[in-house]
């Protein structure tokens, strides 16, 4: 699977721990359409959550998809609350739709998944039992997270968010994957924005610009990532990897500039999912179903790091 297509569809080192602590896990329904799991440190009162927000496509509160299994996000919640810190991560509403049977493709819009974050978060604020609330953001759910986050929490967390708008995202990918195809979109995308539709596209274009997802992607396109970002007067960390074929470095890049005061860390080896890649592309491939393979231990360690600050 291209990277682009997957985006669309799926966007301090060195602390050591020397023991884990023990968790209580515990399936909650934030509403009717979000249910997640709260993992909560034992013997912490009164800590502090992050609540993780997956990225694109039909992503479970795990980071697993319906053709790809990785555990990701799992493994970065059990991974901070073993260490103190509560984590809240949910299933996509399109995750619950797709049960019910309730999803059509022309309904979805990137508001939900913002209106869904917000919900989320101020379902722990009334809840009163947590010192401090941040979000985490992963791919896609970077720039979710960050447009939730003003206002309400105490700090950000950008893991792999693109810092750019999505249609340059993908011209971007376009360049690198599909040269042959890159004008095209260009000219796809600028249809949309004009006229809200695009027609003319190639063939070879159909996962992005079909009729039935041009709503979505149109609402997706409303939003720069270096924007929303500079708006958060709180504590933001921008996390990348090294080895990320989905979101390269120059994305943190962008995010960096537009928030000069946020922490900004680019974690050797590793991927688009969290994992250590010490080989190839084809290693790095393979990890998206190695649902055992741990995530990396240095984004555990920064965002502990950040997050208890």
């Amino acid at each position: 699977m291209k990277p682009f297509i997957c985006l669309l569809f799926l966007v301090i080192t060195g602390l050591s721990f020397s023991q884990k602590g023990k968790t209580t896990a515990k399936d909650i329904s934030v509403s009717p359409y979000i249910d997640g799991t709260i993992l909560l440190p034992d013997g912490v009162e009164n800590p502090k959550l992050a609540i993780i927000i997956a990225g694109s496509g039909p992503t479970d509160r795990n980071g697993n998809q319906q053709m790809i299994s990785t555990n990701s996000l799992k493994y970065l919640a059990e991974g901070l609350s073993e260490n103190g810190i509560a984590t809240f991560r949910y299933d996509k509403r399109i995750i619950k739709q797709m049960k019910d049977r309730t999803l059509t493709e022309e309904s979805i819009r990137f508001d939900d998944f913002i209106e869904d974050a917000i919900a989320v978060v101020d379902y722990f604020i009334r809840s009163k039992a947590f010192s401090n609330i941040y979000i985490i953001g992963h791919s896609q759910g970077s720039l979710v997270g960050m447009i939730a986050a003003r206002g309400r929490v105490d700090g950000f967390i950008s893991i792999a968010g693109a810092g750019q708008g999505i249609d340059d995202v993908i011209i971007d990918q376009l360049d690198n994957q599909a040269p042959g195809l890159k004008d095209n979109a260009r000219q796809a995308f600028d249809d949309m924005r004009a006229n809200g539709l695009a027609v003319n596209y190639s063939p070879g274009l159909a996962s992005i610009f079909r009729k039935s997802i041009q709503p979505f992607m149109l609402t997706w396109m409303r939003f720069d990532p270096k924007i929303e970002i500079a708006k958060l007067d709180i504590p933001v960390l921008i996390i990348n990897g090294e080895k990320d074929l989905q979101v390269q470095v120059s994305e943190a890049e962008k995010l960096k500039a537009a928030k000069p005061d946020a922490q900004y860390e680019i974690i050797a080896g590793m991927n688009h999912i969290l994992k250590k890649i010490d080989g190839d592309d084809i290693e790095n491939s393979k990890s998206y179903n190695e649902p055992k393979r741990p995530v990396i231990r240095e984004v555990i360690d920064l965002i502990h790091a950040f997050i208890l600050n």
